[in-house]
């Protein structure tokens, strides 16, 4: 391994910790982090920043500087809003790759921060350094050579090989964190918005992998710091599934060409039974009772309660769709349980990856970044990553003009049967608590819609008039 990979951070004026640096970068960093799409503040002022942990990957007194920083974003709440215990308030951390040159060369002008006026790189430029050959291959070479630096920890599977000179590329599709791809034999994926804790986008690959799963590429490397008493998760490196369609690519090109999506949707039903079977092996299960019902069905009501108030639209309907709620509160009392376990938390078309083989992948284990790291983790009924899936064949058909909501229906079928078929229980047979997640899942995309893309309401909108007129899905 280079020096420059083995050493940790330094004192000297351009320093990372030093007092003038985090100081010279706010202005930057005010007007290029809002417009990330890993940001998860937007619509709020950044009113400042704070500095939680940095350290010098390449020495700024070199051609090429660079620095890992976390970095907290001070935003003001949102009005109506307060926090609560685990929030992250006063401001969100993320983690920022900062390359440093006098000038950037044309390739790497979509990596542009900005320009430092003043502080001890002042008359420097910075970059986001991902888009950089040479700052991807260090970080793919501590990976290999399970490098300490400063208080990174870069750690690898031993069973795994890692080999050099694998040619990096950055992933410049939106996405809610940043990827890049090595050689097309590995992609490691950055993770942006940092919180402390176990982060099960390493837990369950990991579990996956000792169950001997191939639906879900093993982890081959990781990258952790321990800040505070805290562990944090940073990055995670898997196999790079070559020649791989994402699932709702592949689902909208079938749709054009006016193709039936059945026997893929089966082959994804079998695949996600298969991930929830191996899960279920590998880490704790629970009961859930009427207690533990009861607290399940009151968040579902709560959301219900706040989406009436953000989309007026949906104030009609939502008798309706409390009654999808209020009948799996009242299966629990009168005694019907369920067994909850780890599932993939945020399931759609596209997290999931078709190999040129046939073979289906689970991807981003994430699950929703804005939840709470405990909420994430907790156990849940199959019946949501299920739902979420059926929810996605929905809004896949809803992109055909005109829509195909037979497509839709076909795929369903399709799906609860592959699963079926792998789990010994069809989702169908428990319609209503498959009818309640269904319809938080729209509550869900209703918000969302009206809060970003306004065009698309009408998907989730039509599913809620459906819902919300119906006995059973």
């Amino acid at each position: 391994m280079s020096e420059a990979v083995t050493r940790t951070a330094t004192t000297h004026p351009g320093s990372p910790g030093s007092p003038g640096l985090l100081a010279s970068l706010d202005p930057l960093l005010r007007e290029w982090l809002p417009r990330q799409r890993w940001f998860a503040g937007k619509g709020r002022p950044v009113t400042g920043f704070s500095l939680v942990a940095a350290t010098e990957l390449l020495p700024s007194t070199a051609k090429l500087g660079l620095y890992h920083l976390l970095v907290r974003a001070h935003q003001p709440l949102t009005p109506g809003t307060s926090p609560h215990p685990g929030d992250s308030y006063p401001g969100d951390c993320y983690q920022l790759l900062i390359g440093v040159r006098e000038a950037l060369p044309p390739r790497l002008a979509p990596a542009l921060i900005g320009h430092l006026e003043e502080g001890p790189l002042a008359g420097h430029t910075v970059y986001e350094a991902l888009y950089d050959t040479r700052p991807a291959e260090l970080l793919l070479e501590a990976l290999r050579t399970g490098a300490r630096i400063g208080g990174l920890r870069f750690e690898r599977d031993p069973h795994q090989e890692i080999r050099d000179g694998l040619v990096p590329r950055m992933v410049t599709s939106e996405q809610s964190n940043s990827s890049v791809v090595y050689g097309d034999t590995f992609i490691l994926k950055l993770l942006r918005r940092i919180v402390p804790g176990t982060n099960p986008d390493l837990e369950l690959p990991l579990a996956l992998a000792r169950e001997g799963c191939p639906r879900v590429p093993a982890p081959a490397g990781w990258l952790r710091a321990e800040l505070a008493g805290e562990p944090y998760v940073l990055a995670v490196l898997q196999p790079f599934v070559q020649g791989a369609a994402d699932g709702w690519e592949l689902a909208l090109r079938e749709l054009a060409k006016g193709e039936d999506f059945g026997a893929e949707a089966r082959s994804l039903g079998r695949a996600t039974a298969e991930v929830h079977t191996a899960l279920a092996r590998a880490l704790p299960t629970v009961t859930l009772g009427h207690a533990q019902l009861h607290q399940l069905v009151d968040g579902m009501i709560e959301r219900l309660e706040a989406a009436t108030q953000a989309v007026p639209a949906l104030r009609p309907y939502a008798p309706g769709l409390h009654s999808a709620f209020t009948a799996l509160a009242d299966l629990a009392a009168e005694g019907h349980t369920w067994t909850a376990q780890r599932i993939h938390g945020d399931l759609h078309l596209g997290q999931c990856l078709r190999s040129p083989t046939g073979q289906w992948s689970l991807i981003d284990f994430e699950g929703e970044p804005s939840k709470p790291l405990a909420e994430r983790r907790m156990p849940q009924p199959p019946a949501r990553d299920i739902a979420g899936m059926l929810r996605s064949f929905d809004y896949a058909a809803h992109t055909a003009d005109p829509p195909m909501p037979g497509w839709a229906e076909a795929c369903r079928t399709a799906y609860c049967s592959g699963y079926a078929e792998v789990s010994g229980v069809d989702p169908r047979t428990d319609p209503v608590l498959l009818r309640a997640y269904e319809t938080d899942k729209a509550i869900y995309e209703v918000v969302y819609e009206a809060r970003h893309r306004p065009d698309w309401l009408p998907v989730p909108m039509a599913t809620i008039e459906r819902y919300a007129a119906s006995d059973l899905i």
